[in-house]
């Protein structure tokens, strides 16, 4: 019969090695055993393990120092540390060092067990993940692109929510990717096979947005020729995800608590209750704390959102992705266009991952396809890529002539920073808003002023 998974145990002590070897190749696991840290590394150097169980204090290297070598790893086994001490400095910094977990000795066999499992099933979620990110919708080119330990983070969160039917809030700055990681929670989940369906509740008038999300029925307002079904209904047995929740209005948000609290709609101009078998996903860029304060978002539906939380981080602070992300995007830029990719220099990789992208991952493919369109060179070089991404703010204000006074050079530069927002956002005006930090009132005003309306 074919093991459940490779398990290496490194332990010095004989008879707790011994012990833990018969209990877990009685439940069907392959079992390594070591008696040190340096017995265990020449083992893992010869054969591939899904998950390690570690003794903290081992004669020789101990079980940090090989926690530290595990995870330099290519396909790195989930770890479990084994401590007489589960509040020692040692076993916290295991845990930051990437650590499933840690067992406090005597172990509890049962409890063993559950965490050896959980670990594998983490593991294997997470591998799955990575693939997925070269594979998954390649025909939309949607994959998740980053090695940082930001993003390994992220991988994590997203294979232990996929595991769940639990409501996510997603929440990011625009450009990020939430959708990216909307999909990749539901691809993962239980409900992967069936459709995960999305509501842009930004793009969608607040007139249209009920009778949208909840479908009608015949004439259940003036041009309803038919019935129609929602969203919701939709996405029976799959995924509903709700993008930009930030931006639904007051009645809207009534409604949808009043389906979240009892997971059944009623479609416009019907008296039928339906049932609701669906997985919610939610994402925004917005401050939903302050807009709770504001009055602007009802606090119970936050509550009801905000049932695990993912932040998606910002391109500023996984600089270290910029290169492969950027060699990533032009690839699918060129595929999409038709053209022979060409090859990021070391010099343009560098100035891109210095830039502050505060429209984040979409702002840097904006950039980048300029560049591919206007470079038509077989090389991107810094001058190619730094003549279409956001100036640095010393160039910004070394741009300005000192003759040409503050007023008109703090407008021209307002003006610069309002049209590289519009560009990020693709010209959706509440995410603009949204990147400059500022109300949407404001924008609209602006706009106005500069005459970009």
């Amino acid at each position: 019969m074919r093991p459940k998974a490779s398990i290496l145990i490194a332990e010095d002590e004989a008879q707790a090695r011994e012990a833990l070897r018969a209990l877990l190749e009685d439940e069907g696991y392959r079992v390594l055993c070591a008696s040190d840290g340096s017995e265990a590394s020449a083992l893992l150097a010869q054969s591939a393990v899904e998950a390690a169980l570690l003794d903290i204090r081992m004669p020789g290297r101990d079980g940090l120092e090989l926690l530290r070598e595990l995870k330099r790893h290519p396909a790195p086994p989930a770890v479990l540390i084994m401590t007489a001490y589960g509040t020692s400095a040692a076993a916290i910094e295991a845990m930051a060092l990437g650590a499933f977990d840690y067992l406090t000795k005597p172990l509890n066999f049962d409890e063993l067990l559950i965490q050896l499992e959980r670990a594998i099933d983490n593991r294997r979620k997470t591998s799955e993940l990575e693939a997925y990110r070269s594979e998954e919708d390649a025909g939309t080119g949607l994959e998740i692109v980053g090695r940082s330990p930001a993003m390994q983070k992220l991988y994590k969160l997203i294979g232990q929510v996929s595991a769940t039917d639990s409501t996510v809030l997603i929440r990011g700055e625009s450009g990020t990717g939430k959708e990216m990681v909307a999909r990749a929670i539901h691809r993962h989940s239980l409900r992967g096979s069936r459709r995960m369906v999305k509501v842009n509740c930004a793009s969608i008038p607040e007139t249209l947005l009920e009778a949208e999300m909840f479908g009608h029925e015949r004439g259940a307002f003036t041009g309803a020729a038919q019935r129609r079904i929602g969203k919701f209904e939709y996405a029976a047995g799959g995924t509903l995800f709700l993008d930009e929740i930030g931006e639904l209005t007051p009645s809207t948000q009534v409604k949808l608590l009043r389906v979240l609290q009892e997971f059944s709609i009623e479609r416009l101009g019907s008296n039928i209750t339906i049932p609701l078998d669906v997985r919610l996903l939610a994402a925004t860029n917005c401050d939903l704390e302050l807009a709770v304060r504001e009055g602007r978002f009802r606090e119970d539906l936050y509550y009801r959102l905000n049932v695990v939380t993912i932040a998606v981080p910002p391109l500023r602070q996984r600089r270290e992705d910029i290169p492969e992300l950027a060699a990533h995007l032009l690839r699918r830029a060129a595929a999409r266009l038709k053209m022979q990719p060409p090859t990021l220099s070391e010099d343009a990789a560098g100035y891109l991952a210095g830039q502050e992208w505060p429209g984040n991952v979409r702002e840097l493919e904006h950039c980048l396809e300029r560049a591919l369109i206007l470079g038509r060179s077989g090389v991107l070089r810094r001058e190619h890529v730094a003549s279409e991404a956001p100036p640095a703010a010393d160039d910004a204000i070394n741009g300005f002539p000192i003759e040409e006074g503050l007023h008109a050079a703090v407008a021209r530069l307002e003006r610069g920073m309002i049209e590289r927002a519009l560009a990020a956002s693709g010209g959706n005006r509440t995410r603009a808003a949204e990147i400059l930090r500022i109300h949407r009132r404001l924008l609209y005003d602006k706009l106005r002023e500069y005459g970009l309306d």
